[in-house]
């Protein structure tokens, strides 16, 4: 007789924000919950940094490749995911904002409408709530040295006063931790008074060094892994790394069916010989079954396992859009202020990446356009290195004179020993990178996409730039005006003149609706045509959120917990437990 599969009363494919919320929640409900994540989990110190440790951090497993960062490229845009125990906060930018009340739209979708969200904000004001208990949020301590003297922040807060929007700058929340509970913030202190978390290390207070987009190493961010994951797996939820999902659908007789590809012991940097399918899978089985694998992965596993689940909505690979992300870039900002024209240093490379945000507020709140968010955008500060290297002419130059010099003094034609101003003078004024600063978009473009398959099975996503125009044109004037006020020059992302963007918050594609014929799932996150079936993840917008959509994310999972948790003890009321009986679970998908 065939083994049967592990059954579980839930499974949750995908570790991100809204897996990991759906986890802890019913886990400590009192399911047995198992969570597949394909990718690793990253301790503390295990990102990687070197140039050669990078370029293998990566994603794409029939390449060999098993690392953090999952790239896409389609005809209109570009998108950059995660792949690891705690999804996109390992790579997002901390930022916990809430959608403002006045954007939950409600258009007619059958009359060139393009929003409709069933769920309002007085809806999730309690679940936004809980997820900052959880996620620990702080907001940058800019009232205290040395935090105080943060100069990319000053300088955002400068420019929202001089555009006259002061009441709309902020310094938004963010998951990390810069100070212990009741104590002065200080940078690189260990964090007290956490319990254990599931790596079983020792976090420290944010260090300032602007790499929470590649992984932090010092446990500084809050990320998902530490804060609900650890408590999943304190509710007894297995959490199951590098566990690829590749196939699911309806078991017989009710529940799931979910296969998967093992990497455990599958040896990195070594291209995978031979097709996927010809590789051995695992299989597990649950009442519920939860898709949490992100806007790209949750739409993606649903369009190539369509035909298991012919009940789902014509509108699957819907209502798709970027969140309105744009990126611009100041250059040579400069401080006139004492009436003489200084450089104005911004250091990019010190701080958290996100620090501040400047609303500029949308037709709905009183303003004009669709609204969106600008914030400043730091960065690693190897990046400001490579600037600095790029230009090598001036870097030849330089070093020829130092050469100069250094052959003067072996010779005996100078008896002056000290070359410390040489060797200084070789690194230039390095004022170029000190007087830039990427600064990030994010709004409400429209959710005009559309998801499909190609002909060989891979995902591609109909959108275009030019769909959102108008919003686009806003965002990147409004940034021009930013760098005006700072007496610099933006410099747009070339992609943006081929019509191209870059987005790191990808939604849609699984919306939520009001019935089958504007949604693929509900209000709470369950699919219509398949009870039990949930979309938890980005996918599951209806539209964007306008600012960063992370707590958005989660705050609905948390919803939508509580609505599968109440579905669990209905269907459970009043029944005895026993054990499941012999005989295998279906070894593959109905033809």
């Amino acid at each position: 007789m065939a083994t049967r599969a592990e059954h579980f009363d839930v499974v949750i494919v995908g570790s991100g924000f809204g897996g990991s919320v759906m986890a802890w929640r019913l886990a400590e409900a009192g399911l047995r919950v198992c969570v597949l994540e394909r990718g690793k989990a990253y301790p503390p110190g295990s990102f990687p940094r070197s140039p050669h440790d990078m370029r293998r951090n990566f994603w794409d497993p029939s390449k060999g490749m098993h690392g953090l960062f999952n790239l896409w490229s389609f005809q209109g845009l570009g998108g950059v995911v995660s792949a690891g125990l705690g999804g996109g906060s390992l790579i997002y930018a901390n930022v916990l904002l809430r959608k403002d009340e006045k954007t939950f739209i409600h258009e007619d979708l059958h009359d060139g409408g393009y929003e409709d969200w069933p769920v309002t904000r007085a809806d999730l004001e309690t679940h936004y709530d809980a997820v900052e208990r959880m996620m620990r949020v702080q907001r940058y301590p800019l009232e205290h040295p040395p935090y105080s003297s943060t100069a990319k922040t000053l300088a955002m807060k400068l420019a929202a006063e001089r555009l006259g929007r002061a009441r709309d700058w902020q310094l938004p929340p963010l998951a990390v931790t810069f100070g212990n509970p009741g104590e002065v913030p200080v940078p690189g202190e260990p964090i007290r008074g956490e319990p254990e978390n599931l790596h079983h290390r020792t976090r420290t207070t944010c260090h300032l060094c602007g790499e929470c987009d590649i992984g932090c190493n010092t446990g500084s961010k809050n990320t998902l892994d530490y804060t609900y994951l650890s408590a999943a797996k304190r509710a007894g939820a297995e959490l199951r790394t590098r566990a690829e999902v590749t196939e699911l659908w309806p078991a017989e007789g009710g529940g799931y069916v979910v296969r998967y590809l093992d990497h455990t012991d599958t040896p990195e940097d070594v291209p995978r010989e031979g097709p996927q399918s010809m590789l051995p899978r695992s299989t597990v089985t649950a009442d519920r079954l939860v898709l949490a694998a992100g806007t790209f992965g949750t739409p993606f596993l649903l369009l190539k396992n369509q035909r298991n689940f012919p009940g789902l909505s014509g509108q699957l690979g819907t209502r798709f859009c970027g969140n309105g992300d744009l990126l611009g870039f100041m250059r040579q900002c400069h401080d006139s202020s004492t009436g003489k024209q200084l450089p104005r240093i911004l250091e990019g490379g010190h701080g958290p990446v996100i620090t501040s945000a400047l609303h500029f507020r949308g037709r709905e709140e009183g303003g004009t356009g669709r609204g969106y968010y600008i914030e400043d955008a730091g960065y690693p500060e190897f990046v400001n290195w490579l600037y600095e290297g790029a230009h090598q002419v001036p870097l030849v130059q330089r070093g020829l004179r130092l050469a100069w010099r250094l052959l003067r003094g072996w010779t005996g034609l100078t008896r002056d020993s000290d070359v410390s101003e040489e060797i200084a003078e070789l690194l230039g004024d390095c004022l170029g990178s000190a007087t830039s600063l990427p600064l990030l978009g994010m709004g409400r473009d429209l959710p005009s996409g559309h998801m499909r398959l190609t002909e060989d099975g891979m995902l591609n996503i109909d959108w275009r730039m030019s769909g959102s125009r108008e919003y686009f044109d806003e965002v990147r004037h409004s940034m021009a005006d930013i760098a005006r006020t700072l007496e610099g020059k933006l410099v747009q992302n070339p992609l943006s003149y081929l019509s191209r963007v870059i987005t790191v918050h990808p939604l849609g594609g699984c919306p939520m609706g009001r019935g089958p014929e504007t949604g693929v799932v509900d209000a709470t996150g369950e699919a219509f045509g398949h009870p039990g079936l949930y979309v938890v993840d980005g996918a599951m917008m209806p539209g964007p959120t306008g600012p960063n959509p992370s707590l958005t994310i989660a705050a609905l999972a948390d919803r939508f917990a509580d609505a599968l948790i109440d579905s669990h003890r209905r269907a459970t009321r009043g029944r005895a437990w026993r054990a499941p009986e012999e005989g295998p679970w279906p070894s593959a998908p109905p033809m």
